[in-house]
């Protein structure tokens, strides 16, 4: 086991009314290829990764590592959450050192519109407020990703910022570790259902060539130490700081 801040990691698996969050197994390599190899997931994170390059380098137990939760519903991994530390050569911060908590996610096209991301970021959200009280979470989003937006506000983020990056608006949120879920909100959200950000890739903050570089490799050098985020454009290339898939 690993440990996230002061935290053993992975956590006992957390249940949903439809949902389980765990940590990533080998059983969900296809899945992680799927979602990175998708042309619809791609729209907001810098476009799809070539499906020949995915499986030739990603790792045999992708975005094994601390902060990325596997999402299951009926024994199948349907999308990602992210909790990773925002890089300090990024805009947007609300701690002059940076380093603020960021979450991200990413779901397979065929679970968007049935209030998943909501559902599975509540929980984790109110994981990480447990686990670490007292600290804020950020996320950052397209302003031209409806559906991410519409996440936001239902998670409880509130604006703190926006502007440039990877040639699109984006939008900063803050959400403080005080701030209450809804408990187990189900309500579905129209077209892309994710907010997501891998350094440089992102359903919710970067771009999709980081999104599977910052999730896939395995541990030490996860594929998804980049985090997924509805920031970049589908031209956007990954920021420097994302590895590609080991």
């Amino acid at each position: 086991m690993s440990v996230f801040g002061n935290v053993v990691w992975p956590p006992v698996p957390i249940r949903t009314a439809r949902l389980v969050l765990r940590a990533s197994e080998a059983r969900d390599r296809a899945a992680f290829i799927e979602l990175f190899a998708s042309p619809e997931v791609g729209t907001y994170v810098g476009g799809a990764r070539p499906r020949d390059e995915l499986e030739r380098t990603m790792s045999e137990v992708p975005g094994r590592r601390p902060g990325v939760f596997v999402l299951e519903l009926d024994g199948a991994m349907i999308g990602v959450i992210t909790l990773d530390p925002r890089a300090a050569e990024r805009p947007g911060h609300v701690r002059p050192e940076a380093g603020e908590t960021e979450l991200g996610y990413l779901f397979l096209p065929e679970a968007w519109g049935r209030g998943y991301a909501t559902e599975a970021c509540t929980a984790a959200l109110d994981w990480f407020a447990a686990a670490l009280p007292g600290e804020p979470v950020v996320l950052s989003t397209q302003t031209a990703n409806a559906g991410s937006m519409r996440v936001a506000a239902k998670l409880g983020f509130t604006e703190a910022d926006r502007f440039e990056e990877y040639g699109a608006e984006q939008w900063f949120g803050v959400r403080s570790s005080a701030t209450p879920s809804d408990g187990d909100t189900v309500d579905a959200v129209d077209g892309v259902d994710g907010v997501a950000e891998l350094d440089g890739t992102g359903a919710t903050g970067a771009t999709a060539a980081g999104s599977a570089e910052a999730v896939a490799a395995g541990p030490g050098t996860d594929g998804i130490s980049g985090r997924i985020s509805s920031a970049s454009p589908p031209s956007a290339r990954p920021s420097p700081g994302v590895r590609p898939p080991r």
